[in-house]
């Protein structure tokens, strides 16, 4: 009898650490209206500008300064490295042409954080 009462609790014990991993996990994806937020930003030539400079499949008058906007995920696996790109490339590269968006208040925090999002997606 001890044996199915030790399994009962292990079973209990996995299923509540379990459930506790469930309600505590970040939510992974991004809310789609913040990817389609982020989009229309970087095709804004008042705002983002993006399409000046970057290739992005489907994109009306794409540039080719930079380098196109394509595995992101792959190039980026930490999200904070992309902000961070995007926010003040020159950190990384002194050199860089992209304009520092966060830095010089380009963009505001909230449409840096939606371009991410959408730029993550690609």
């Amino acid at each position: 009898m001890r044996k199915p009462a030790k399994l009962i609790t292990a079973a209990s014990a996995v299923a509540a650490m379990l459930g506790a991993l469930t309600v505590s996990a970040p939510v992974l994806a991004a809310d789609a209206a913040v990817i389609a937020e982020g989009k229309k930003i970087v095709e804004d030539r008042r705002l983002g500008n993006c399409l000046a400079c970057h290739m992005i499949e489907g994109a009306d008058m794409p540039g080719t300064i930079g380098p196109p906007l394509v595995a992101m995920k792959a190039r980026f696996p930490d999200k904070a490295k992309l902000r961070a790109q995007i926010w003040d490339a020159t950190k990384a590269n002194a050199n860089s042409m992209m304009p520092p968006f966060g830095k010089h208040r380009i963009l505001t925090e909230d449409q840096i954080d939606k371009v991410v999002e959408y730029i993550y997606t690609l």
